[in-house]
């Protein structure tokens, strides 16, 4: 491999603003911001939603129908025939 055209991949902590939660992986991310974790320091990155506090994954999506609005759509914009 070339040296000096690789990202720097490394172990990044995630947060999740929303709920707080921390997770460690490996990212290629750039961050600015650190954060003790586990008794090590790593480079932090903030993120306003994850798994932890997505609706799909929390299970607190609620789903809208659109049925009702299409067909009001339709009648709304539809031309009338000639």
């Amino acid at each position: 491999m070339k040296p000096e055209i690789h990202p720097n991949y490394r172990e990044v902590v995630f947060q999740d603003l929303a709920s707080g939660f921390t997770f460690l992986t490996r990212s290629t991310v750039e961050t600015r911001e650190t954060i003790e974790y586990e008794g090590a320091t790593y480079p932090l990155l903030k993120v306003e939603i994850s798994s932890q506090s997505h609706p799909f994954y929390t299970g607190k999506q609620s789903i809208k129908s659109t049925a009702g609005q299409i067909d009001k759509f339709n009648r709304r914009f539809s031309r009338g025939s000639k």
